[in-house]
């Protein structure tokens, strides 16, 4: 680390969002060009900087700032340097000269201690001579703040934040309960909050610490999908966590419960301790699914009448599930509809939106990614959405997304269908549910045995094992789908039936390889050279699956040699570097989380703006078009040419996505998919995950790997535990009034 000092002479770039400067200090008689995150600083002030430093691609030489310290000018000239910066409202070059010379080096003294005698310059009253006071007094009260919040290790990034949220509040909250950041302030979990609080020597036993530590796990148990915790699984985690016995950590359950912060359930004889907002969510869910649960009175001769016309129509023959389905869907306000692939789950949505439009009624379709979407579009020939775009995703922030459509606007519909419920987690659920209105009819198509949602709850799998609805269950292999290997081997894993591996198919290959770098060099030369003649596709439509991010066949190895093959570095393609990831232009990449608040746009041939909104989701997938060094953004394209420009501060978003994990391609479809397969934790290799990739290819499925390796997991029924409540939420309190049963 080096240190330099000196003033700030002009202010080239500042982001007033995150506090991210570009400015030119002063020191002696070198100008340098500084970068940081300063916040409250202006032209004309005096800081000591400690950093190092770099050299920018295109901007030469500069000092990256990790901390810096303002000083107070000390002699006349830069007294007057800094007041006439423009720094404090109200004085310029002439004003700030006069003041100096009236008051010399006395003069920061005067105005903090004797503000009244400002008014003894010339042009300068006493109201303004007070304001002038109370600026300089705001700015060193911010500059004491950042001292004292960077002696404890805190980033100045933060200490803006935290300023700004308490004000001079700050030093009794950092001093008493810094765990009130992880509450109050956006992008601070536990583990920051935690440092923090060791750093000002708070005990690793007190309240504060082992309260937040508990909500901290529920919020880590939703991450891997789960609305609650059994009440000794939370003890044992959160004991783990803060290193504190778990005699200590039970009696605050029930002061939680008090303040409403967590949920106590005595269920199936065990305490299931929620988080308040993932409870509220089950319950709320439950009661709206009951809400639209109603049965309409309809003549069974003529729904038959009508089936028989579209299967006229359309030259297609319902089997006996099938028209049950249609049956089901005119009959009553909620069905689920549920079968593997070939089964004939798009020609039953196809039958029930004809029945419909015969009806004239108004249909809606959606799911809950683009490429689901995409799909659903192409099979119906009707528009579909994504579920966040039909119901209006207004941009709010990830942990309170805010929809238009909701119980207060509810969608202008008479029918809801949505496909690849599995997907679907008890976040976005609640959010559809409060948007139909009742009266209209909710129809919920899925594969239950595909992997569960990403988010939290099992909200398709609970609702068919609550019981309390109708639902239908699609159990034949159609004759074209027959002729699928894809789709006879998914239903023979699924069942655990014995696959053939001899490479006899047509769309199904077994290449065996024993050796992780062998593995990867068969998996290139299928992509680059063999697949994409045979399923009709460019290598970057053909999707790497595999079943872990690290190791030797995980996601982030494999993208590293991917991008050196398929989009290899050159002169032309512009890159940038974020974290230990290299982006470059042409690479595909993913979203990997959501964020409600990315604009995009979708432009027309000649560059006109033809559609705009926010919202760019987990999962989804697009190639970057430019690296723009000078504005600092990444333009990615995405499916439907949704254009999305990145800050860089934002890269950390992205990742690269020639290979991605199975759990990410949940919802998608791709024309060929290449899976590298040796092995894995027991846990994870399982049938539900085999069974998931299978199912992702169109024409063609080519695993590579061991087949001791594919036996296993196909054998492996053992799937992580997943805690949720919905179902007991539908079925508590008589609120599942019947008993539907599965059709």
């Amino acid at each position: 680390m080096e240190r330099i000092a000196g003033y700030i002479d002009h202010v080239i770039y500042r982001n007033a969002e995150n506090g991210y400067t570009v400015l030119v200090a002063v020191c002696g008689d070198d100008e340098i060009t500084c970068t940081g995150i300063f916040s409250g600083i202006s032209e004309g002030e005096n800081l000591e900087m400690e950093g190092e430093y770099v050299t920018h691609a295109t901007y030469g030489e500069q000092f990256q700032v990790s901390r810096y310290e303002q000083k107070d000018p000390t002699d006349e000239l830069s007294i007057e340097r800094y007041l006439g910066s423009g720094a404090i409202r109200g004085i310029g070059a002439a004003l700030a000269a006069r003041i100096v010379k009236k008051f010399k080096g006395d003069t920061f003294r005067i105005i903090e201690e004797e503000p009244e005698r400002l008014a003894e310059v010339k042009g300068i009253s006493e109201r303004k001579a007070m304001e002038i006071s109370e600026q300089v007094a705001e700015k060193r009260d911010l500059r004491r703040a950042m001292i004292f919040l960077q002696q404890y290790g805190i980033t100045l990034k933060l200490a803006v934040k935290i300023y700004q949220k308490y004000g001079q509040d700050l030093y009794g909250v950092i001093r008493e309960n810094p765990y009130r950041l992880a509450d109050d302030i956006e992008g601070v979990g536990f583990r920051i909050a935690d440092e923090i609080a060791q750093n000002v020597g708070i005990r690793t036993d007190s309240d504060f610490r082992i309260r937040s530590g508990i909500l901290y796990t529920l919020i880590q148990a939703s991450g891997e999908g789960h609305t609650y915790l059994p009440e000794e699984l939370l003890l044992q985690r959160t004991s783990e966590l803060l290193g504190v016995e778990e005699q200590f950590i039970g009696r605050h359950f029930m002061d939680l419960a008090i303040e409403r912060k967590l949920i106590m359930k005595q269920e199936k004889g065990e305490v299931r301790i929620y988080g308040a907002s993932f409870y509220y969510k089950e319950s709320g869910t439950a009661a709206m699914l009951k809400g639209l649960d109603v049965t309409y009175a309809v003549d069974d001769r003529e729904i038959e009448e009508r089936v028989r016309r579209i299967e006229q129509q359309t030259g297609i023959e319902l089997d006996e599930h099938q028209r049950e389905a249609v049956f089901e869907a005119v009959c009553n306000g909620l069905v689920v509809i549920t079968g593997g692939p070939g089964t004939g789950k798009t020609t039953t949505i196809n039958s029930i939106i004809k029945y419909f439009e015969l009806e004239a009624m108004d249909i809606s379709l959606a799911a809950p990614t683009g490429r689901a979407a995409k799909r659903m579009s192409e099979l119906t020939g009707y528009e579909a959405k994504t579920i966040h775009r039909m119901l209006e995703l207004n941009g709010g922030v990830e942990t309170a997304m805010g929809f238009e459509r909701n119980e207060n606007n509810p969608l202008d519909t008479d029918v809801v269908i949505i496909d690849e419920m599995s997907m679907v987690d008890i976040h976005l659920m609640h959010a559809l549910l409060k948007a139909i209105a009742a009266g209209t009819r909710l129809i919920l198509v899925g594969d239950v045995n595909q992997l569960p949602s990403v988010g939290p709850g099992s909200v398709l799998r609970d609702i068919i094992e609550s019981k309390c609805f109708h639902v239908v269950q699609l159990t034949r292999i159609f004759r074209q789908a027959s002729k699928s290997d894809i789709v006879v081997n998914a239903h023979k894993i699924n069942r655990g039936e014995e696959v053939a591996l001899d490479n006899r198919s047509r769309d199904f290959f077994f290449l065996k390889r024993y050796d992780a770098d062998k593995i990867i060099n068969v998996t290139l030369q299928l992509i680059m050279q063999k697949l994409p003649g045979y399923v009709e596709a460019k290598p970057y439509e053909i999707q790497v699956l595999t079943a872990m991010r690290k190791g030797n066949l995980g996601v982030e190895r494999l993208n590293r040699i991917l991008q050196h093959y398929l989009n290899p570095e050159a002169p032309e393609k512009k890159e940038r570097e974020s974290g230990d990831r290299v982006f470059r232009e042409g690479d595909k990449v993913m979203q990997i989380k959501n964020n409600y608040q990315l604009e995009w746009e979708i432009r027309s041939r000649y560059g006109i703006v033809a559609d705009r909104g926010t919202g760019v989701f987990n999962g989804d997938t697009g190639v970057i078009r430019e690296i723009n060094e000078y504005k600092e953004t990444v333009t990615v394209v995405y499916e439907e040419e949704k254009i999305v420009e990145y800050p860089f501060r934002l890269l950390d978003e992205l990742e690269l996505a020639y290979a991605i994990t199975i759990h990410k391609s949940q919802g998608s479809e791709y024309p060929a998919v290449v899976i590298p397969l040796l092995g894995g934790p027991r846990m994870l290799m399982n049938r539900n995950l085999l069974y998931t990739a299978v199912t992702r290819a169109k024409k063609c499925v080519t695993i590579v790997g061991d087949e001791a390796c594919f036996c296993e997991m196909e054998q492996n029924v053992t799937e992580q535990k997943r805690y949720s409540g919905l179902a007991d939420r539908l079925l508590e309190d008589d609120l599942c009034s019947k008993n539907h049963g599965n059709s």
